[in-house]
């Protein structure tokens, strides 16, 4: 009887989300592949020739620089991220909980905001420069980001903390005696860090090297801005999309698809090559105290100065908010300040709409993630069924698609009408924008879910059962509460990046339901910086906000959800 029932809602819980899936992620992504094969209404290979053996060679000189912007990202992420993760959680000197807090400070500054901030801190005409060249009466400024270090720079500053936050958290889980044993044996420092700390880190090392290459390969904002000539493959797409070459548009995904599949392929291969776990349950790692005075102070100085430079972007974005539009133009530094960009978004319905926007768009998706990402988590994780890993693998592919990509993929699937759009077309409409930020975030929440359901005993729900409780009554109150702090997790993350989410706006934005990114690219366009800025703080305030919600009322903290 209970086998029955359980069998009949695993059906029930299947069907709906199998649906989803399949509308959503996989065919879109099918009509892309099928789009890219196509010329002039006849299937062909001709768009994959013509983007790998075409004279000007654009479009390979773009992959190819999209993979070298991502393998560097990850090394210059690791070689702030790992040091940081290591110094913050092995030794204790002044300040330390204060800077440790702090390095997770470019989690709430949105891609495109920091690439503003970036360009207005360190470009040619920015503060930083300019500020050296009037203080040593240089005739010219010292230095100026763009191009590739430009994006290297943007891309190290937002990335690390995937790297600082996935380590730091595999830190606190090595059994500190496996370290001692390794000294009592002769070991030297480096020795038991290469032989015995960082082999237990590698599999957090290299889930945060995958997703920093996964970001890169789907970064806009940074080449968008500071790129000048220098191509990329997703803003090919972009480029290719808006001069109306469809096809070669799709070819372009498909290739990028590929690519960061292969990488996704790679790096798990290289984890499981050899087994990480640990044999004993030790306590949790300790924090040695720095006795040298020295080098404690040495060592609240460099976090002082690192604090500072980590706010910099953060300050910048707050000074240009008070720099009314118009005001600062052939002026080296702004001289005029006030609240007028923030009267302008409270009183002015059409600067406060894309705001509006933005909340709308993102709590509709968010909303959608959490139900969705809770089911299909416990399908996954407790249910047993004939063809979980296609379910697992149709989840994560939103993963490792960038933004790009899906964006393009749901303009293939949704250009005209469907069953899966019930008979409407969705591009052009209020509801795409939702769409596209509802599948790209399901892996988020699903992946969050699995943690914790995974650590559920299954004798909990079988108790409730047996006591002639429903399931979905069993779910809501005894299940659901239990999991709440993982399922919050993926859906704050998932919230945040919505909030701030360029790629796939720009692509499928109409001038109804622009959102925030959308107004700032327009505004810098127009060169109303205060406006732009304006825009930028209300972003960075609204995810500060949830982050401070959340962490105070639902006890989950921000490098939880990373």
């Amino acid at each position: 009887m209970m086998k029955n029932r359980n069998h009949r809602l695993t059906i029930y819980l299947l069907i709906p989300i199998l649906l989803i899936l399949i509308a959503y992620v996989l065919y879109p992504s099918i009509k892309t592949l099928i789009e890219s094969l196509q010329k002039d209404g006849i299937y062909t290979l001709a768009n994959y020739s013509d983007f790998f053996v075409q004279e000007s060679k654009t479009n390979l000189e773009a992959l190819w620089n999209s993979v070298y912007i991502s393998v560097l990202s990850v090394i210059a992420s690791a070689l702030i991220g790992i040091p940081l993760a290591l110094i913050f959680n092995r030794y204790q000197f002044p300040g330390r909980g204060f800077f440790a807090s702090a390095a997770i400070m470019p989690i709430v500054l949105p891609s495109l905001v920091g690439v503003m901030a970036f360009m207005f801190l360190y470009g040619e005409t920015g503060l930083i420069p300019n500020a050296i060249k009037d203080l040593f009466g240089l005739e010219k400024v010292p230095f100026s980001i763009g191009g590739v270090s430009g994006i290297l720079i943007v891309h190290a500053y937002t990335m690390y903390v995937y790297f600082y936050m996935t380590v730091s958290s595999a830190i606190n889980k090595i059994d500190p005696s496996l370290e001692e044993a390794a000294y009592n044996l002769g070991a030297s420092k480096f020795k038991v860090f290469w032989k015995v700390t960082f082999p237990l880190l590698t599999p957090a090392i290299v889930a945060a090297s995958l997703l920093v290459f996964m970001i890169s390969m789907a970064s806009f904002s940074a080449p968008f801005l500071l790129a000048g000539g220098y191509r990329v493959l997703s803003l090919q797409i972009y480029f290719s999309k808006i001069n109306g070459d469809m096809e070669i548009a799709a070819t372009q995904s498909v290739i990028l698809s590929i690519v960061s599949i292969s990488f996704l392929l790679f790096m798990q291969w290289y984890q499981n090559r050899k087994d990480y776990r640990m044999a004993t349950k030790g306590i949790g790692a300790h924090r040695s105290e720095v006795k040298n005075p020295f080098l404690k102070w040495v060592m609240v100085v460099c976090g002082v100065i690192g604090v500072l430079i980590l706010l910099l972007p953060h300050l910048t974005i707050l000074l240009l908010s008070l720099v009314p539009d118009g005001t600062w133009t052939w002026q080296t530094y702004p001289t005029v300040f006030n609240i007028e960009n923030y009267r302008l978004l409270l009183d002015d319905p059409n600067i406060w709409k894309p705001i509006k926007n933005s909340l709308l768009l993102a709590i509709i998706a968010t909303a959608g993630n959490f139900v969705f990402g809770v089911f299909t988590s416990y399908l996954l994780v407790k249910r047993k069924f004939i063809g979980k890993s296609f379910i697992d693998i149709l989840v994560m592919i939103p993963w490792a698609l960038p933004a790009t990509v899906i964006g393009m993929n749901l303009i293939f699937a949704f250009n005209e009408p469907n069953i899966f759009s019930f008979g409407h077309i969705l591009v052009g409409t209020f509801a795409i924008l939702p769409l596209a930020y509802f599948v790209r975030h399901i892996p988020l929440v699903v992946r969050s879910t699995n943690a914790v359901l995974e650590q559920l005993d299954d004798s909990l729900e079988e108790a409730s059962r047996n006591l002639g409780a429903k399931w979905f009554y069993t779910f809501r109150r005894v299940i659901l509460p239990i999991i709440m702090p993982g399922v919050l997790s993926g859906t704050l993350l998932a919230f945040i990046e919505s909030v701030g989410e360029f790629p796939t706006s720009v692509l499928l934005y109409t001038l109804a339901n622009r959102p925030i990114s959308i107004e700032i690219m327009n505004q810098l366009r127009m060169f109303n910086m205060g406006q732009a800025a304006a825009y930028g703080m209300f972003q960075i305030a609204l995810i500060a906000i949830v982050l401070f919600i959340s962490n105070k009322f639902f006890g989950v903290k921000a490098e939880q959800s990373l």
